[in-house]
């Protein structure tokens, strides 16, 4: 009996229509393009707006086109993984929204909470499913409306994030496509320096945690930018390794889009030409648990049956990991 691998078989994402640029945020708080831009490789993103809109707008949106483009019923999918840290509410899970918002209704659905490593995290869990022949079709989709917790007068986190998701249909393999190696890590030591202090059990939404601002991102960027560099390159030098790639075998490597440094630095560390790198940071920013599965879906064209890819991420908690995939189909001939 051959193995089974779990095949991402399609992607599709989404981001909302209003564009906020560097020269816009620059009239609301101390900065300017050339400020952000050096700093992080942003120069746009895209936020959600409108009353009563969360991420599961998002995220229905993603699945509606993946399931468009790869000619699946609602009804075939048997579980779907919605990776993100903005749920529209603390229960029912945004899963069991966006999976009533597009009719798989003979699925299971649950949230996944990594951080930004979110989507890679639920990537890995979803492929487990597949990987035992219980399941045919996992949808695993990371949707994230950061705006609603960013600080608008912080000039250190507003200028990173925006709003988007993505989502990607995995499938069973036996031709030795798919999902062929991983490591995920995390360390909860890493908290105090990113995070959002309220809205949880610890600290349940008040009149005082409004007014000392505990429901938008606390970043400390040093400690993070460090921690980043280290772990995210570190980790997907060492799946790279396991698995005897060079930079000369990779075909791409598939970063979470959170600073331009951190992503030049992940490249560098597995002698990886900056022309394998996928890079969409400049138009959406840090879309958290999107910035994966929109990075895939914004060079899907490229990709090519066979492809060795690497994804690597980096988010808070600290949580981070890798993971190396062989490519199931030429991007070219899909859907668009």
């Amino acid at each position: 009996m051959k193995k089974i691998n779990a095949a991402i078989t399609g992607v599709h994402g989404y981001v909302p229509e209003y564009v906020l640029t560097n020269d816009e945020l620059a009239t609301m708080v101390d900065t300017n393009d050339e400020w952000i831009t050096t700093r992080t490789g942003i120069k746009e993103r895209r936020l959600l707006k409108g009353e009563g809109q969360g991420s599961s707008v998002l995220g229905i949106e993603a699945v509606k086109g993946l399931l468009e483009k790869t000619g699946t019923s609602p009804e075939e999918i048997d579980l779907l993984i919605c990776c993100t840290v903005t749920p529209d509410m603390t229960f029912p899970a945004t899963a069991n929204i966006i999976a009533d918002g597009i009719g798989a209704k003979n699925s299971f659905s649950f949230d996944m909470n990594a951080a930004c490593s979110g989507f890679l995290y639920g990537l890995i869990t979803g492929s487990q499913f597949v990987e035992t022949g219980k399941y045919k079709k996992v949808v695993v989709v990371g949707a994230d409306k950061m705006s609603a917790i960013v600080d608008y007068k912080d000039r250190n986190t507003c200028v990173l994030f925006g709003d988007g998701a993505g989502a990607v249909l995995l499938e069973p393999n036996e031709e030795g496509f798919g999902l062929i190696d991983s490591q995920l890590q995390s360390d909860g030591s890493g908290a105090p320096f990113l995070h959002m202090k309220a809205g949880g059990s610890r600290y349940p939404s008040s009149h005082e945690t409004i007014d000392k601002n505990w429901h938008t991102i606390h970043q400390e960027g040093s400690t993070v930018f460090k921690f980043a560099v280290t772990n995210m390159a570190d980790t997907a030098a060492e799946v790279a390794e396991r698995n005897n790639l060079t930079g000369d075998d990779i075909s791409w490597l598939v970063p979470h889009q959170a600073n331009k440094r951190i992503i030049d630095a992940t490249a560098r560390r597995i002698d990886l030409d900056e022309s394998k790198v996928m890079l969409n940071i400049q138009r959406y920013g840090n879309t958290t648990d999107g910035t994966i599965p929109l990075c895939l879906w914004d060079y899907e064209k490229q990709l090519k049956k066979g492809d060795n890819i690497i994804l690597a991420t980096f988010g808070g908690g600290f949580t981070w990991g890798a993971a190396y995939i062989k490519w199931a189909y030429d991007g070219d001939k899909a859907n668009s």
